[in-house]
């Protein structure tokens, strides 16, 4: 399923989701190149989280294969940093258009639910999290970790604890034919969520390495941390503009 819009008014501007959109695009064209192979790559190998680096389990000129002849060297020093910076990397132009899509059509609700300031420091804390998670599953890893998707999981999680109820139009392809309808946020986040969650415990696999448990620990870390980072009084506000 892919949404496509939802059904959800809000009050506040959402500057800080389109802070966060325009820093992942920023960083995609300016220094991952657009997708261009040698920035692509040069980005892994400097921002990427790599799991057995970042804990030193490791050893120093580990060699991580990327493309043909091409690759990382591990140096054993791995940054606390990446923990953060893994989350503004992408792998290809569907990877970024995506998570954004995503993060447009849920962020806007959750920000408005705390204000831009403490919507920050709730994106922050669903990277850290959700990285968290993926590193507990294999602290071994030498795959490198990009994506936004943990830290959107997070944002996912805390919209389906604050508005259970919202319409999601949703895109459902059903063999060769694509159809639309509406469902309640609770029932089509809640399945995104067991998606992630099965596929992390029985390991499905694909044609690219997924960080599934990072996408389950997301949205665990966001279904939390909503509870005592939503303001009560920005939640009357909306609650004013429902029929």
């Amino acid at each position: 399923m892919f949404p496509i819009r939802d059904e959800n008014p809000t009050v506040r501007s959402p500057v800080a989701t389109i802070t966060i959109i325009g820093l992942n695009i920023a960083v995609w064209l300016f220094i991952q190149g657009g997708g261009n192979v040698l920035p692509l790559i040069n980005s892994f190998c400097l921002y990427s989280l790599i799991p057995g680096d970042l804990l030193g389990i490791a050893p120093p000129g580990t060699t991580i294969p990327l493309v043909e002849d091409v690759g990382c060297v591990l140096d054993g020093k791995g940054s606390a940093t990446t923990l953060i910076t893994h989350a503004f990397l992408h792998g290809s132009w569907f990877h970024i258009i995506s998570n954004l899509w995503f993060l447009w059509i849920f962020g806007d609700n959750v920000e408005d639910s705390m204000g831009k300031f403490r919507f920050i420091v709730f994106y922050l804390a669903c990277i850290v999290a959700a990285a968290s998670a993926q590193i507990a599953s294999d602290p071994a890893a030498i795959t490198p970790m990009v994506g936004a998707s943990g830290a959107v999981g997070g944002v996912m999680g805390a919209y389906a604890r604050l508005y259970p109820r919202a319409s999601i139009y949703t895109l459902i392809p059903i063999g060769f034919f694509i159809t639309t309808a509406s469902i309640p946020a609770v029932y089509m986040l809640g399945l995104w969520f067991v998606i992630q969650l099965l596929s992390s415990l029985f390991g499905a696999e694909g044609p690219v390495n997924i960080a599934f448990w990072a996408h389950a620990g997301g949205f665990l870390a966001g279904l939390i941390l909503i509870g005592p980072m939503h303001r009560r009084d920005y939640m009357n506000e909306r609650r004013r503009l429902d029929p």
